[in-house]
């Protein structure tokens, strides 16, 4: 047991946690308060009235006793309250409960019905004289207002809960080498796509760095090993949770108020479906704990004791029934609702049956690994029996080495650990089995936080996870993506393909900050502001990473006061969203774009050209080109009566059609955009228009089209016929659809907007997108600059282009590699002769030394390299080189003076 230590509380920048509250709740902690805290404290300014006789214990009709110890930790967290409040107390009162937590007796006494009641008792138990004490009304009120008996049970809940996270892993981990788990069950991937829960894989790692290096592990794929990343992870979410409102509530300070005005619904509520959350993990928790402890006893090689444990086993059920029952219970007091403390304490019930039965899968596991006889003797044997598969003690000379049994590093300290600790002084047994029995009992209340070595192997366990020296594999962000090899070649090809279409218009290279002032990116995006992402302020500047690359543009032509310019950027945007399949929160973005005065619709013109050409080009299949009008969409919802102010934020809606059902949509405008039923049906019909630009411009065109009593909508119907024949001239029609309910959300849109989307197997969506923002420059500088441009979607082409490869079986190169020099032997030297003058004749080479000629020929097959030049003992004696090509398995000798003009022929 721990010894005693001395809690202050009230102490200047002192924050008690839930260990702190379990310590003093078990008596393991002595409490004394700050002076300086009880200094503070102030006579109470409200009409005060002495506590009647009447409401003592004995004569309150319905009392209510706690365990002592949850007693004293209520005790505790009413104290810490009141040190901490800024109200009026009076120094009795925390005096008082000071007076009370230093007594050895008593707590079962304490009635916490009612304040009133509860004072009483407090009285009582201290021999306080009651007629000499007055208590305002505030005072009467703080403990309601607190909520001390509940957030102190949930801190007891909160510290077993914590500690039994390490815990599981260790036990967990002993039971993957007795029962020779598979540990491909602990091989999860890490995605940064969001496909993956970050506390599934950080257990799945915890265990394979607690196994490192054993050789107990088999190929038992039993499903209760795969379970253990999943049940295990949510466990710790919501233990997570739990101990994070706990930590707010233990530390929050409480206003005093009147007992009429006291309400602490919510903070209840909020506690329980919180420790709810918790429940079904700790089942979980449970029911695998007791499916590994029955692999453990089937891994017992020794038919009689297996005979003799599966007896025990059953007889005992591990507590599992009494398991079932608890649960029961919780769920009924959770339906009811009527005492959240109750239901905290049924939890905390839940817990402790939940640890018995780790208990006993630990003792199972170590009887299985070889703890089946003397303890001491065994874990000597075990202990000696090193990672590297050698006894430590070493052998003899000439003996033949014996198989050790080998536990992984992490768990071999470990089972040290407990051995030492539980074990150390006990007297060894006769008996297999009733060793067995007493180490399932004493490990249960080993793994209680009241006893202090539970705290050295829970740090010992989070040692080994973080400090072992095979380090656990780095992370990256979710939404974020590393790429190599074939895939890097695959977009140096794009980009190269990209770079050049728009070189070909005249475009100029720009290259703009990352981030920006978040000012400048600001009120730009309308709804997809939210997405922006902030960084912390740096000497005194609100600085945000950059969204796309057009509002960058923006303020590079208004700072530098520019008219016109035609420039294109390929960079990395950064998005605060949220990780899906094909949506990331780092990606590149291609940008062209052409600002300054020109005849309508010529840039415009030029724009979708481009756009043409580099899809065409990319050579991706199938797509389709969208096109729409910001001035044509915001006639649309003037003549369906959509208020002016709600222009924008309705087009946000209509943007998500390409996702959504119309229905869906409408249900978003009428609920949350507050338009009417009808209002939305009228748009409904017309955003339902799509064909080919010349049919649907004709059809809004035609006599009587509401569209024509719209100033705004016969500009846009100007501008895109004037734009839809020039395209007709440059053979760029054919996938292009006129679409109305093509809306882009952005703000800063003013004109054309257009959208192209791949139409192949390859589910990507969208692939490219733009339009004119005519306003964007004039909102930095006041000049107005027209402008119109696109954005390439580069990570959705670069899906398809990886997918084309593969359907292809298309070799795509890391390497642009032509030539392999390859020598047989270890001769560095020769090397460095025959590569040197490759190098210095511009051609691409990569050297290897090795005796095996199939080692340079698989090599070059794997890197692609078509060329190879050969050199052994004897072509150096004889001053030639064997050149082979490896597509055609052709080999030709020439001599040292003519194999680098012999191989820029070939190549």
């Amino acid at each position: 047991m721990a010894a005693l230590t001395t809690v202050v509380l009230g102490a200047k920048g002192f924050s008690p946690s839930s260990a702190t509250i379990y310590s003093i709740a078990n008596s393991l902690s002595h409490v004394e308060i700050d002076s300086s805290a009880l200094n503070k404290l102030k006579p109470s300014s409200s009409s005060s009235f002495s506590l009647p006789p009447s409401l003592a214990p004995s004569s309150n009709p319905n009392p209510r006793f706690l365990p002592p110890s949850l007693a004293r930790a209520s005790i505790a967290v009413f104290l810490n309250k009141l040190l901490s409040s800024d109200s009026s107390v009076r120094r009795f009162l925390p005096l008082l409960l000071q007076e009370t937590l230093a007594l050895s007796s008593g707590f079962d006494k304490v009635d916490f019905s009612s304040p009133s009641a509860l004072l009483h008792s407090l009285f009582r138990i201290t021999n306080t004289d009651i007629n000499s004490i007055s208590v305002s009304y505030e005072e009467i009120g703080f403990f309601e207002t607190s909520s001390s008996v509940l957030i102190a049970t949930a801190a007891i809940l909160d510290c077993c809960a914590t500690a039994l996270i390490r815990v599981s892993d260790a036990v967990a981990a002993l039971s993957c080498e007795a029962a020779r788990a598979d540990l491909a069950a602990f091989d999860l991937p890490v995605s940064g796509d969001g496909f993956s829960r970050k506390d599934e894989t950080d257990v799945a790692a915890d265990i394979k760095m607690l196994l490192f290096g054993s050789k107990l592990a088999g190929k038992n794929g039993s499903a209760v090993f795969l379970q253990i990343p999943s049940s295990f992870g949510l466990f710790r979410e919501a233990v997570r949770l739990l101990h994070a409102c706990t930590h707010i509530e233990l530390n929050s300070t409480v206003k005093l108020r009147k007992p009429a005005d006291n309400d602490n619904c919510g903070k209840e509520a909020s506690v329980v479906d919180l420790v709810w959350f918790l429940v079904k993990p700790i089942k979980t928790m449970a029911e695998t704990s007791f499916k590994r402890a029955k692999l453990n006893i089937e891994s017992i090689t020794d038919q009689r004791i297996l005979s003799e444990v599966e007896s025990l086993f059953n007889q005992q059920r591990v507590g599992f029934d009494g398991f079932k029952e608890s649960f029961d219970s919780v769920l009924v007091n959770y339906m009811k609702g009527n005492d959240s403390v109750a239901f905290l304490q049924g939890v905390y019930d839940l817990l402790v049956k939940f640890r018995s039965i780790l208990a006993w899968e630990a003792a199972l596991a170590l009887f299985s690994i070889g703890i089946d006889d003397s303890i001491e003797k065994n874990r000597d044997a075990l202990v000696n029996a090193q990672p590297n598969g050698e006894n430590a003690k070493g052998d003899k000379k000439g003996e033949k080495k014996k198989k050790k049994k080998t536990l992984g590093k992490g768990t071999s300290a470990i089972l040290q650990l407990i051995t030492d600790q539980v074990a150390n002084g006990r007297e060894a047994s006769g008996d297999k089995v009733a060793v067995l029995a007493e180490w399932a009992r004493d490990l249960s209340t080993y793994f209680d936080p009241m006893d202090s070595r539970l705290e050295i192997l829970v740090a010992k366990v989070k040692e080994i996870v973080e400090t072992n020296e095979v380090r656990r594999l780095p992370k990256i962000p979710k939404g974020t993506r590393d790429f190599a090899g074939e895939q890097m070649a695959i977009r140096e090809q794009a980009f190269a393909i990209i770079a050049s279409v728009f070189k070909m218009h005249g475009a100029e290279a720009l290259d703009t900050p990352v981030f920006e002032l978040k000012e400048t990116l600001m009120g730009k995006y309308g709804e997809d502001s939210k997405l922006i992402y902030d960084l912390a302020d740096q000497g005194g500047e609100l600085c945000s990473l950059r969204y796309d690359l057009t509002v960058p543009f923006a303020r590079h032509l208004a700072m530098n006061n520019l008219s016109s310019m035609t420039r294109y950027q390929i960079a990395k945007v950064y998005r605060r969203d949220n990780p899906s399949k094909g949506r990331y929160r780092e990606f590149y973005q291609c940008d062209f774009d052409i600002a300054g005065q020109y005849e309508p619709m010529l840039a415009d013109f030029e724009v979708i050209v481009v756009l043409t050409q580099l899809l065409d080009r990319l050579d991706i299949g199938t797509y389709e080109i969208k096109f729409n009008h910001r001035k044509l969409l915001d006639g649309m919802l003037d003549i369906c009566g959509v208020p002016a102010e709600k222009f924008r934020t309705v087009c946000s809606s209509i943007d998500k059609l390409d996702k959504l059902t119309f229905e869906q949509v409408k249900k978003e405008l009428v609920d949350e955009k507050g338009l009417s039923a009808e209002t939305a049906d009228k748009i409904g019909a017309i955003v339902k228009k799509r064909g080919s630009p010349f049919e649907i411009l004709s059809e809004l065109k035609a006599e009587g089209s509401k569209f024509l009593e719209n100033s705004g909508s016969v500009i846009a119907l100007g501008e895109l016929d004037i734009l839809f024949r020039a395209l007709k001239e440059a053979n760029c029609l054919d996938n292009l659809v006129f679409d109305l309910s093509l809306a882009r959300g952005l703000d800063y849109y003013t004109g054309v907007i257009y959208e192209a989307v791949f139409k192949g197997t390859t589910q990507v969506g969208s692939i490219a997108a733009g339009g004119r923002y005519d306003n964007l420059v004039g909102m930095f500088s006041g000049k107005q600059v027209p402008a119109v441009g696109v954005c390439l979607g580069i990570e959705r082409i670069f899906a398809i282009k990886e997918q084309q490869a593969k359907d292809r079986n298309q070799v795509v190169r890391a390497t642009e590699t032509q030539v392999l020099v390859s020598i047989l032997g270890k001769d560095v030297i020769s090397a460095a002769k025959l590569v040197g003058p490759l190098w210095n004749a511009n051609i691409s080479a990569k050297m290897k030394v090795s005796k095996r000629v199939m080692d340079h020929i698989t090599f070059a097959k794997q890197k692609g390299i078509p060329w190879m030049v050969l050199v052994g003992e004897s072509e150096i004696a004889s001053g030639v080189v064997k050149l082979k090509n490896i597509e055609l398995n052709e080999e030709i000798t020439v001599s040292r003076e003519d194999y680098v003009e012999e191989l820029r022929k070939r190549l």
